[in-house]
């Protein structure tokens, strides 16, 4: 961690692993999420310039932008201090482990985890908790946390929470598994939600990937390729435009070689 050009760690075997080369993703890379990306820059312009910040959840549809949006914000801020590390679901458990070296850094970290959910009884849930909202240590204020997770709620829902449900005075009240499942998800300050795209939005995206390829045209043949694309993966998404904009490019380059 002593290499002051190195950006990104990852967590693995109780180790920080450097990450020599991040992805060069930048904002302007990322159409369609406007609000959500105006939020988090905020909030991160705010953290690193040691102001108060919260942590931060990402929720919704696959391949939306959650995991590019927080890589585009570290090499947004990458020059103002800011630094990443990538820690798996199943290793939250050793939060405290990762953080101790971390808090008298110069530098701002968040802790990025990807896809996250967590089940119930796991042991990583108490140390999660721990770091979102402290426990007898201050917590480090040079630390974050960014979520993403393709749950609205980041522990499963499973069909014997229902049975929890009471009727008292007229009102619902949800039981004790459920309430778990929502406190854990207010615990981040900032919650945000990524949707599905619209086909319009769908096809902004491919046309945007094709060009960051070199590749300008645009016929209704293309079009019709691209949508059957996404009708093939049952799904409108950045990550699918991305896709299709490679197959695509890729795919004429190579009848021009031949």
């Amino acid at each position: 961690m002593n290499n002051a050009s190195t950006l990104a760690w990852r967590w693995r075997q109780h180790a920080l692993q450097a990450i020599p080369r991040v992805d060069p993703i930048c904002l302007d890379d990322l159409l369609g999420i406007d609000r959500q990306k105006a939020a988090l820059r905020q909030n991160t312009a705010q953290f690193v310039a040691g102001l108060p910040a919260n942590h931060a959840l990402m929720t919704g549809a696959r391949g939306t932008g959650k995991s590019s949006l927080v890589k585009a914000l570290l090499n947004e801020f990458a020059n103002d201090g800011l630094r990443l590390i990538e820690v798996p679901p199943h290793d939250l458990i050793d939060l405290p482990e990762i953080v101790a070296p971390l808090r008298d850094k110069p530098e701002r970290f968040i802790l990025y985890v990807d896809d996250f959910s967590v089940a119930n009884a796991d042991p990583a849930l108490i140390a999660l908790k721990t770091a979102l909202d402290g426990g007898i240590e201050a917590p480090a204020d040079n630390v974050l946390i960014y979520a993403t997770s393709n749950r609205r709620f980041l522990m499963p829902t499973v069909h014997a929470d229902n049975r929890e449900f009471q009727w008292i005075d007229d009102e619902v009240h949800p039981g004790e598994s459920t309430e778990e499942k929502i406190s854990l998800s207010e615990r981040f300050g900032l919650w945000l939600s990524f949707l599905a795209f619209s086909q319009d939005d769908y096809e902004r995206l491919v046309r945007h990937h094709l060009h960051q390829l070199n590749y300008a045209e645009w016929t209704p043949g293309i079009r019709g390729e691209a949508l059957r694309w996404a009708q093939t993966r049952a799904s409108r998404s950045g990550r699918v435009a991305q896709q299709f904009a490679r197959h695509w490019v890729g795919s004429q380059q190579l009848k021009i070689e031949k």
